[in-house]
């Protein structure tokens, strides 16, 4: 098992008057950098013993994805707000995103993937759609919001205009009614410009606690972290529909 990492949080300017925390940890001999959006209103919690503290699947699995040869950015706050759906479809959150990559490129020359959880989804889909000159690797959607009448669900992104590989990963027990499992063959079917795109509908995990939206939930893959993100890497490694 690789060491646990000592992070770092960066606080980069992305907007005039704005700065945007991300918290960056290296992998030893990484074969990709994955860019991570946890969901809710966004952010990682505060950093106990150099770890973000949030509970949210894609931050507590952080080391998961370290494990796996990943570099970890995990995206934060911009002047320390809270995301609302309706900002992570925005042109200012868009114009973090640019930023956010743009910093860790000076990082590292290796691919970078998006990948969401949850609210998390919108922010990654509205990128990968509308800036589509950033060079991502791919992205992957983890919980996806999928209720048509939800703000920043997916069916109301444009997901045709999304050209680079497409993962969506949701948990066959999810009960949250914005993430309905039944909807994602539909959902899956609208990245019609994906050169390569697959669902997996996953099920494992054990003892759910909180709310069916919450991310230590069947929501959240809870019990499940490690075979979610081993999943999540493999395919990533060999994109295949």
């Amino acid at each position: 098992m690789t060491a646990p990492a000592s992070g770092t949080v960066w606080s980069l300017p992305t907007r005039d008057g704005v700065r945007t925390t991300v918290y960056w940890e290296v992998a030893p001999n990484a074969w990709a950098t994955v860019l991570l959006f946890p969901g809710g209103v966004g952010g990682f919690g505060k950093l106990e013993q150099n770890q973000p503290s949030s509970n949210n699947f894609l931050v507590r699995s952080a080391d998961e994805f370290r494990e796996q040869g990943l570099n970890v950015a995990i995206f934060g706050r911009a002047n320390g707000q809270e995301l609302a759906p309706q900002d992570r479809m925005g042109a200012e959150h868009l114009q973090d995103i640019r930023q956010v990559l743009q910093a860790v490129r000076t990082h590292s020359s290796l691919p970078v993937w998006l990948v969401g959880t949850s609210r998390g989804t919108t922010s990654v889909a509205a990128a990968a759609s509308r800036m589509q000159d950033a060079g991502l690797a791919g992205v992957v959607l983890t919980s996806s919001i999928v209720a048509p009448a939800e703000p920043g669900a997916l069916p109301s992104l444009d997901l045709a205009a999304i050209r680079v590989p497409v993962l969506l990963v949701q948990h066959a027990r999810d009960a949250c009614p914005l993430c309905t499992p039944s909807a994602m063959p539909g959902v899956l079917a609208r990245f019609t410009q994906a050169p390569v795109k697959q669902l997996q509908l996953v099920d494992g995990g054990a003892h759910p606690t909180g709310g069916v939206c919450h991310a230590l939930h069947w929501h959240g893959f809870i019990g499940m972290e490690h075979m979610a993100v081993q999943r999540i890497t493999q395919w990533m490694r060999q994109p295949q529909p």
